[in-house]
């Protein structure tokens, strides 16, 4: 918040937005010129050419530099943006025209209709986001929430020039380890507590960036202090007293004069995030209406098979921790349901119904979490969601695993990465649990939407035979 009270603006926030609200711009504009020309449209190849535009739309302006955050406060340049990266889509939705018969559903009176109120609504959207810019500019609201770990001469320094440079940053508080020796305020901002308490207030106050201002020759306690930040999803930036750290290929930041090393970065984050999004809500929707014929006739079995509700809910750990109610098919008698995974199940488990069975074994018990995907709490992709009871032989996972938080850094996944590769089903001792914990971290940080796409097929064609499920 700003010194009054009033909440500051993040540049991630307003990125997303902007992207959001082209996304509902494109849709939406195709949606009425469908209406206006309904007599006159196929609407089943018309829906498809809207949401080909759409998501064609939204990369090539992020392509065109239409989402970076500086140009929102030149109106002049956001438009220019604007322009190239629409010219972009309509240039490949031509292109389609000539190479793809049903996209033929793009010429006509309605196509035009859509192409030009689709641009003149995200006209609008960057008039409206560049008035704000500069309300914000002037009530000083434009900025992210900080928090700063270390209370030593570094940190007072960076705090110092963060005040003074008038820089669009808000301060949270400070953290540091030996907190319980230290003043309760660090050059005028409260010292919060240790990094433990740290990653506990970035999952309550939504921190955007954390900067470690701490010396670099303290070697041990900088690698503690970045293991555990790993933890949540937020960006860390190193601010060192000295050059020489090796730390490979890294970006920098740059903030109040300073030059920050970009250590850890907040994953699918900008255009990823959006994309990411964009691909579970429709493809998630698209393949939940295919199967939904599926979904009855496996509801039906189960209700013929033994009595019960047909779902099942297990609260799991979904993003940054927080508990979710993944959705399955009921598979074992209602009375011997274990609700936290307490106890592993094991071959001819006696608690398992017959249809039960051949459910878990052909992973068709997985499928009603497409709803959770639909509902925003899962992705079709990523590090399955786990119970919290689960076990690597006797230890919890998280006792298995050092920082196995560091895998709800992103949405879990209906399948993944470690799924594909074998690294499913039960786990007897810990180093399965290792290998499931290292493929999810692989797939966090080489993320894009052909490694999604290829994890979607070497799912489909292994999950019936039991090789590759989910």
């Amino acid at each position: 918040m700003t010194r009054n009270g009033t909440p500051t603006v993040s540049e991630a926030i307003v990125k997303r937005l902007v992207a959001a609200a082209d996304i509902v711009a494109i849709f939406g504009a195709g949606v009425a010129a469908m209406r206006w020309n309904a007599t006159a449209v196929d609407w089943h190849l018309a829906g498809l050419v809207v949401l080909l535009g759409t998501i064609l739309g939204v990369n090539f302006l992020h392509l065109a530099g239409a989402y970076r955050f500086a140009i929102f406060a030149r109106f002049d340049r956001a438009i220019t943006r604007l322009l190239i990266g629409w010219i972009l889509t309509i240039a490949a939705l031509f292109l389609a025209t000539r190479f793809f018969e049903p996209v033929t559903a793009a010429e006509g009176p309605w196509a035009m209709a859509w192409l030009t109120a689709a641009l003149a609504l995200m006209g609008v959207n960057r008039f409206v986001v560049w008035q704000c810019m500069s309300s914000w500019q002037r009530a000083g609201r434009l900025g992210e929430v900080v928090a700063i770990v270390g209370a030593g001469p570094i940190a007072q320094r960076l705090l110092r020039d963060l005040a003074t440079r008038q820089a669009n940053q808000r301060v949270l508080g400070v953290y540091d380890d030996g907190a319980a020796s230290l003043p309760k305020h660090c050059m005028g901002h409260p010292i919060r507590g240790t990094v433990d308490d740290l990653v506990k207030d970035a999952r309550e106050y939504h921190i955007d960036t954390v900067i470690v201002a701490l010396p670099l020759s303290a070697e041990r306690q900088l690698v503690d202090t970045l293991n555990r930040l790993c933890l949540v999803p937020v960006n860390v930036r190193l601010c060192p007293d000295a050059f020489g750290l090796r730390l490979g290929a890294i970006g920098t930041t740059h903030m109040a004069g300073h030059t920050f090393l970009n250590v850890v970065d907040r994953p699918l984050s900008d255009w990823r995030g959006i994309a990411k999004e964009v691909e579970d809500r429709v493809l998630g929707a698209l393949i939940l209406t295919v199967i939904s014929p599926l979904l009855l006739m496996v509801a039906l079995l189960i209700k013929l098979d033994s009595p019960g509700p047909v779902l099942f809910r297990q609260k799991r750990y979904g993003f940054n921790n927080q508990l979710i109610d993944v959705l399955k098919f009921r598979t074992m008698y209602t009375d011997k349901t274990d609700a936290n995974a307490e106890q592993l199940t094991r071959r001819n488990d006696p608690r398992i119904t017959k249809v039960g069975a051949f459910l878990r074994r052909t992973s068709l018990d997985e499928l009603p979490q497409f709803l959770n995907v639909v509902r925003g709490e899962m992705s079709i992709v990523g590090p399955r969601p786990h119970a919290l009871a689960a076990k690597a032989g006797t230890l919890l996972y998280q006792d298995a695993v050092k920082y196995y938080d560091a895998r709800h850094r992103v949405k879990p996944g209906i399948t993944g990465w470690a799924q594909v590769n074998g690294w499913r089903g039960e786990t007897d001792t810990v180093e399965q649990i290792k290998k499931r914990v290292e493929h999810d971290l692989y797939y966090i940080e080489h993320w894009s939407i052909l490694l999604d796409l290829k994890i979607i097929a070497r799912t489909i064609f292994g999950g019936f035979t039991g090789q590759h499920a989910f």
